[in-house]
């Protein structure tokens, strides 16, 4: 097998992780109000949230979450046809994807399982003229598995980290976050 198919798993194990981590509070999160006990006459607004950036990394989490949602669906069939990987990636994250499915199909194999991860939002200029964002991700591919078309499971490579950190970046265009670059670091997490 060829090292570009090993480094195809390991990309496409990248995106689906996200959907464990995106969907609890994130750090920052703040749900304190004002309490029963202030006194009246004291501002009676809610207090702002501890991260006014919160609801940002929110959106681009959840983005990053069904990028890898669609990564996932599109690996495990060798083909993006189906998937909705357009809406959330584009430009170098996209052409990536597409051709680790293009070395899927010429390899005659797929991936199935889960992989996991653990992103944060480490970087957000939304005062930038296109808001950006940095997501940093542990992430497991240790349960995703090459299958062949015959239904055999192949072993990986040895010495392929299972476990890696992967910088990801992020654009908003309009109202919309969208994934341009997953780079993965080669160092284990």
């Amino acid at each position: 097998m060829k090292n570009s198919v090993s480094a195809m798993f390991l990309i496409g194990a990248t995106a689906l992780a996200v959907t464990a981590c995106s969907g609890g509070p994130q750090p920052g999160d703040a749900a304190a109000t004002n309490s029963p006990s202030a006194p009246a006459g004291k501002d009676a607004s809610p207090t702002a949230s501890a991260d006014p950036q919160a609801a940002a990394k929110k959106e681009v989490l959840a983005t990053y979450s069904r990028f890898w949602t669609e990564q996932v669906k599109a690996y495990a069939q060798a083909s993006d046809k189906g998937t909705d990987l357009e809406k959330y990636a584009t430009t170098e994250a996209l052409s990536r994807a597409l051709g680790d499915l293009q070395s899927l199909r010429a390899a005659d194999k797929t991936l199935h399982g889960t992989p996991t991860h653990d992103a944060k939002v480490t970087a957000l200029g939304m005062d930038k003229k296109i808001p950006n964002a940095t997501i940093t991700d542990c992430l497991d591919v240790s349960s995703w598995k090459t299958v062949t078309a015959a239904g055999k499971e192949v072993p990986s490579p040895e010495g392929v980290l299972k476990r890696y950190v992967t910088a990801v970046s992020a654009e908003k265009w309009g109202n919309t976050w969208m994934i341009t670059k997953v780079d993965q670091q080669r160092r284990s997490c």
